[in-house]
């Protein structure tokens, strides 16, 4: 056993240094070692942070180290973002996508939560479990002291919106920490970690399970600067959320239907999204042939037990941690403030138009308006999408449906759209609508560190600015020259259960990947 663990080790370790001798790979660690720098930096550290007494004690908290560090980390996100499609041809073929992720997160382990302080807040609520107070139903402002002074100024006051799982692990990593404050934030990288694990070694065996190539999702979903920065370096719970639904419609294609079931009431016990997870698991194997009332009053009673079976696991879930369902009365903490979904922009607008004309009292009815009209907007597409897409390309529902709801919901965040992104590749979308994505993956991540580098004063601002500019001109021409191979052929109508899934879903419900596969 000692011999195969060791020779095992001998392939993981020729793979990564297989990888870091590619230059895109070392281009992009030198760009994660530039963001881990970056991050010490009042734009991203809490003034509760143990770093503040050593950067005062060696002049780092200056106009100038503030100004070098925007610098840094707007040059790390274009690093990052160029070797990222630099490294489009090789990926999966010539080295494996999981070792170019390892070596780009490394630096990040060590880093402070970047681009966002929500791993603060994962902090402090499990800090109020701790302490035998509910999330739900208190703010992390009731405990006076460094886990509150930690968490963003806004989200000290709110109750917590997350699936009573993922309070439930933030307080197991408290313990952990020995109850430190800035060592329970850091540590909530674990269970991101676990579901970033999930993601890529289950996305590209996903996609040889329907026919496609693999080579696409592991360089658009696996190694994306997206999934680095936010998932890995931001410590989201949305990274085990969306590890645990990949693993959902992985056993689903495999036919372990009832595991599938357990992975998305489990995921939904982290955050609730996942509940749209339930869609492809219920249609996948079905064998669910039309829109005709009998065909579907034949496949309702599997829908209804799919329903039933992941709101029972998140309701069972929900009842062990002693939680409860207070998240309801917290679903509008996400809109509180102003986002890049388009109706949160527009309802600002509005409602700073109404101020300037002195009517208070309408300006102060538009986020309730915005938020309900936001849910309708969204709600509505992702029925349009059901029925255009759910019966005969579940995995396409699912990739647009989480956009959707993650553009036109109440809130926009950049790790919102992963929820949607990493499905992209295997909605069987266009070469196009692939380098679209990647475009907008691009400006989202250098919007992301702008609007961070605003707190290190305008001038840094506009340094920001113009390295943004100037990341922008060379990733557009490095967007040109890339390309990306065609996917065969496929119909666009086709169902599940027929013969088109009959072909390929045989060889993967076996004992494992096929021997050829890359990633096994």
């Amino acid at each position: 056993m000692f011999r195969a663990v060791g020779a095992r080790l001998a392939v993981l370790g020729a793979d990564m240094g297989a990888a870091f001798r590619l230059r895109p790979v070392r281009i992009g660690l030198v760009g994660t070692i530039l963001l881990a720098l970056g991050s010490l930096s009042p734009a991203y550290l809490p003034q509760a942070s143990p770093y503040w007494p050593t950067m005062r004690a060696l002049g780092l908290d200056t106009w100038l180290a503030r100004a070098l560090a925007t610098v840094m980390v707007i040059g790390a996100v274009g690093l990052l973002i160029f070797a990222w499609y630099r490294l489009r041809p090789a990926v999966y073929r010539d080295v494996k996508h999981w070792a170019v992720l390892a070596w780009w997160s490394i630096p990040l382990l060590v880093a402070p939560p970047i681009f966002s302080h929500d791993a603060y807040s994962y902090a402090a609520q499990g800090w109020l479990i701790h302490n035998g107070l509910n999330p739900y139903e208190v703010s992390p402002s009731v405990l006076p002291g460094p886990f509150a002074d930690q968490v963003a100024w806004l989200w000290r006051y709110t109750p917590a919106p997350y699936g009573p799982l993922g309070l439930q692990i933030s307080h197991w990593l408290v313990d952990l920490a020995g109850l430190n404050p800035y060592y329970s934030a850091v540590l909530q990288r674990l269970p991101a970690l676990v579901g970033v694990g999930l993601i890529v070694h289950l996305l590209p065996r996903i996609a040889r399970q329907m026919g496609l190539d693999p080579r696409r999702t592991a360089w658009f979903a696996t190694i994306n600067p997206l999934m680095v920065i936010d998932l890995v370096g931001g410590a989201h719970n949305d990274a085990l959320m969306l590890g645990l639904v990949v693993l959902a419609i992985w056993c689903a294609y495999r036919g372990w239907f009832w595991v599938a079931i357990l992975a998305v009431g489990v995921a939904m016990a982290v955050k609730q999204p996942a509940l749209l997870a339930a869609v492809p698991v219920a249609v996948i194997g079905s064998g669910w042939a039309s829109w005709r009332l009998r065909d579907v009053l034949r496949f309702l009673p599997r829908a209804l037990l799919v329903l039933a079976g992941v709101v029972g696991v998140f309701a069972g879930i929900s009842a062990l941690t002693g939680l409860g369902f207070g998240w309801l009365n917290a679903m509008g903490v996400p809109s509180m403030i102003v986002t890049l979904a388009p109706l949160s922009l527009l309802g600002w607008a509005l409602q700073q138009g109404l101020v300037a004309l002195g009517m208070t009292g309408a300006a102060a009815a538009i986020p309730p308006f915005v938020q309900t009209l936001s849910y309708v907007i969204a709600f509505g597409l992702i029925a349009w999408l059901g029925v255009r897409f759910a019966r005969t390309r579940p995995i396409t529902f699912l990739a647009w449906a989480y956009l959707a709801f993650a553009v036109f919901g109440p809130a926009l965040h950049t790790w919102y759209l992963l929820w949607g992104a990493v499905f992209l590749p295997l909605a069987h979308t266009s070469s196009r609508t692939l380098r679209r994505a990647a475009a907008v993956t691009s400006v989202m991540l250098v919007y992301g560190a702008g609007n961070l580098a605003w707190r290190n004063d305008a001038v840094a601002l506009a340094l920001a600015a113009v390295a943004a500019a100037l990341v922008w001109l060379v990733l557009r021409a490095r967007a040109r020259r890339t390309v990306l191979p065609v996917e065969p052929s496929i119909p666009s109508e086709v169902p599940v259960g027929s013969a088109h899934e009959a072909q390929i879903a045989p060889r993967h419900r076996g004992a494992g990947p096929a021997a050829s596969d890359p990633v096994a």
